[in-house]
Formats: structure tokens, sequence, C-alpha cells
């Protein structure tokens, strides 16, 4: 029997309500136990007693029965409540095992390995969500009876629509897309106490002032990402002074691709020209508000020269020719006066200036001046001849100074090649209109700007409206892909209101 059948045994036995009895002589032998756990199960004398159910196999059939063995009838306790029943318990699908001769039927259930049904296949995963969604709450109209919107209570009633968020969009332009993976795979080196030299992979900026919004960002390119080298472009944006007084300062610089150390030229460049312009931002601010453009060009001229003083003497510092530690240089000054809208573009080297008006790009990249203006006319006694009232040769070819009768020896034999001219200052000055962009681009970005018209006509029209991108999708833009352009990318765009 069950242990909730003794326990009903023992409460039906020892119940206070049933009559006592007088004492037997032999009132606890087996039959008087069977006799009074029957009378317990069935009920009293006369009543119907219920079916019983099937009685389950007992485990313990087949031994032996245990010899009862003689004890006192404990004295009453008070009656308890019967125990609630407990719930069934499902059996584990599947045949029972067939019991093992000499052992009890769990042992051999036990034996071997148990089997658990297999888990449901994971469900698919879901397709990509290519555009995500938003929900806006639209109040509803009030109708010709309805009181005004600030006389109604908040009942609940405003609609939620679903409105898409379209992603920035990526890719490349041309017949093929490029060689190298579209996404940073390699880190460059890092090693001790150079830490502070790594450069990110990308860089994102953005501010707007007066009538102009900026967007700015430089991104490692995509042969440098594949080789695990540092971003050779570097990119800095900075505002000086306050109100409408307020000047930015936007500085590129690009590292020459052969050098070592092309990344800290290139920060270095940025930082030194943003120190000089910060130090005359007042009186800069002032100029081009006031369009006094000859002191502009005069005065920027003067500070990217020491700029490049300084680059010079770094590389000295860190033995290196003065070509393996320098950066081309090209900076955008923006007021933040918006009665003002004049933009100034100087700098060093390659790169572009493109101006998108009406739809259509427009190069308006300063133009070099001729050799002859750089050079300027000659000058007495670097090779020029000398006037014929100052000086005269001799028969063997010597000079003659001031007809004085004395002699200058010839100059020394030059042997080692001379060393390049510097490049050629850049300056322009112009009125921006309403609803143009003005683009600043490094060489890594000019190049595929005019060389493939694919990237230019996708970004005229990614950019034909008159606001500008979010950030995302002005670092998108710029990292449109085309095959064979493969250098670090730094743009600047300006759009004006």
């Amino acid at each position: 029997m069950t242990q909730q059948g003794d326990d009903n045994w023992w409460d039906k036995l020892y119940d206070e309500s049933a009559p006592d009895t007088a004492p037997t002589a032999s009132g606890d032998t087996l039959d008087d136990h069977f006799t009074t756990a029957t009378r317990a199960t069935t009920g009293p004398p006369g009543a119907t007693p219920a079916p019983a159910p099937d009685p389950a196999p007992d485990p313990w059939a087949e031994a032996a029965a245990p010899t009862p063995v003689p004890h006192p009838s404990p004295p009453a306790a008070p009656p308890s409540p019967p125990a609630p029943p407990s719930p069934p318990v499902a059996a584990p699908p599947g045949p029972a095992a067939p019991p093992v001769p000499g052992r009890a039927p769990w042992e051999a259930r036990q034996e071997g390995p148990q089997t658990f049904p297999a888990p449901p296949p994971p469900p698919p995963p879901a397709p990509p969500v290519e555009t995500p969604t938003v929900q806006v709450q639209v109040p509803p109209e009030p109708g010709p009876t309805e009181p005004p919107a600030e006389d109604r209570s908040d009942s609940g009633s405003d609609l939620t629509v679903e409105v898409s968020v379209p992603r920035p969009r990526t890719g490349h332009v041309g017949s093929r897309p490029p060689t190298y993976e579209p996404e940073p795979t390699a880190l460059p080196v890092a090693r001790p106490g150079e830490l502070g030299e790594l450069v990110s992979d990308t860089v994102l900026d953005g501010a707007r002032y007066g009538t102009c919004t900026l967007r700015a960002a430089s991104v490692r390119g995509d042969s440098a990402r594949y080789r695990g080298e540092p971003r050779r472009d570097a990119l800095l944006t900075a505002r000086f002074g306050h109100d409408e007084t307020a000047l930015v300062l936007v500085a590129v610089a690009a590292g020459s691709r052969a050098a070592e150390d092309a990344h800290l030229a290139a920060a270095d460049a940025c930082q030194w020209i943003a120190e000089a312009v910060c130090r005359s931002h007042a009186r800069l601010s002032e100029d081009i508000r006031s369009g006094r453009r000859g002191d502009l060009k005069s005065g920027l001229h003067r500070l990217t020269d020491r700029t490049y003083g300084k680059l010079r003497t770094r590389a000295a510092e860190r033995g290196l020719a003065p070509d393996e530690y320098t950066a081309t240089l090209r900076c955008l000054l923006v007021p933040a006066d918006p009665d003002c809208r004049t933009r100034v573009f100087f700098g060093i080297g390659g790169g572009g200036l493109f101006r998108l008006r009406d739809g259509a790009w427009q190069d308006i990249e300063p133009l070099l001046p001729e050799p002859a203006a750089v050079t300027g006319a000659p000058v007495v006694g670097f090779g020029s001849p000398p006037p014929p009232d100052v000086a005269a040769e001799t028969e063997e070819g010597d000079r003659l100074t001031m007809d004085l009768g004395i002699t200058t020896a010839p100059g020394p034999l030059v042997e080692e090649p001379v060393p390049p001219p510097a490049e050629p200052f850049r300056f322009r000055a112009s009125v921006a209109r309403p609803g143009d962009t003005l683009l600043l681009a490094s060489p890594g970005l000019a190049e595929p700007m005019r060389g493939e018209p694919a990237l230019a006509r996708e970004l005229a029209a990614r950019w034909a409206d008159a606001e500008a991108p979010g950030l995302a999708a002005f670092l998108a833009d710029t990292q449109l892909r085309v095959t064979g352009y493969a250098d670090d990318r730094t743009g600047v765009g300006v759009w004006e209101a």
C-alpha cells in the first residue's frame, strides 16, 4: 500500500471519535490490524464502497513477507487533517524495460544511457532589416465639433505611425568593385613608448555656425587597412573666439606615401598651423569681414611658412631629410558671422577644392603661377651677365669687378643636385551663394573626383538637397569606393543655407 494509505490507516486507527473498546486478550495480532485497516478504508458498515482503481503492481510482491514484530500501542494523538493527494507523475515515453531476476525494478531501469527527446530545431535567422522604422505619434485633427487641443484631455487617441529611416548608403562606383575589402582589417603596429603616436582609422566631426553647416571626415585608405599601416591623412577642426567674431578653422594634411613617419608630419602640420591661426584669429576675422584680401594673403602666407619651418626643424631633430618629414597642407577659414559669406582657402601642396552649384561641380583650385612669376627677374651675381660698366672678362675667362683689375676665382663646381623649389602658396577668397556646397579634399579624394566622373555625379546627386547630410551619411558618402584609388581620404564639406 502507498504512503498515503499508511497515513490514512494510522489516522483512522487512532481517531479519538471512534468508541473505546474493552481490552482483549490479544488485541495486537495481525488479524486485528487487518480488520481495523479494512474498516478504516471501507467506511462504516452499510455504506456503499467506491470502486477502487486498478491496483498498481507492487514491487514487493515477489519478496518474502517480513515477520511482524509486536509493539505496544502508542498513546492517542489529536486527529490531523488528511494530507493532500500527490499529483500524478507521468511516466517517460517508451516501452518499459523488462524486470531483471534478482534485482529491484528501479535498478533495472537505471542500466544503460538514458535517452531524452531531441530538442526542437532552432528557428531560422530573421532576414536583415535594410530599412529601420521608428514610431511617431501623430495627434488626430480636431473635428468641427471637437474642442481645441489644449482643452482636450489625453485620451490616448493619438495615432502611431511607423516612419522609415534610410540607412547611410555605401558601396562603389565604376564597372567593378575594388580589390580590397570595404572595412578595416589590420591595425597598425604599436610599440612601447610610442602609443601616443597611434592614429585612429576614422575621424568624424561637424558643426553649424552662421549660415553654413560643416561636415568633416578622414578615413584610412583600403590599401593601408589591408597592410596594417597608419592613416597618413590628418584632420583638425577648431573654433577660435566667441559670438560673431569667432573663426572656424579646418586643416587637412597628407603625409608622403614613402615616408615612415608621414602620419606624424601631417599631425604636426595641422597642429602648428592651428596654433598660429589661434594667436592671430582676431586680426584674421576682422580682415575677412572687412574684405582685406591682400592683408589676408600675406598674413596667411607668413603663418604657413613658419609651419613648414618647424617641420624642417623637426626633421633635423629626427635625423631625416626635409622631404622625408613633410606633408601637404590645405586649410579653410569660415567666419561665424551670419552676415559674412566669405570663405578663405590657403595651403601648400596637392589636393582639391570643388564647389557644387546648381547641381554641377566646379573645380575652383587656385591655378599655380607661371615659373617666371615664381623665380622673378635675374639677380646680379647668380649667373646673370653683369652690366657693361660694372664688370668685364679677361681673355682667360676670369671676371673683373668694377674695372679695378681684380680677378675673382671661378665659382665652385656643384655636384649635388639642386633641391627642387618649394611648393607655391595657394590662396583663394570667394563669396558663397545660398545653396552652394564647398568641398575641400585631400589628394586621396581629389584624384578620384577628377579621374572618375561617376563619383562626382553620385556625390552631386546625394548632395543636391539644400540640407546638409548627417555625420553618418557624410562618412558613407566620402567612403564611396572607386577601383584604382585606395589612398587615404579626407573631405570637408560646407553647406550654405
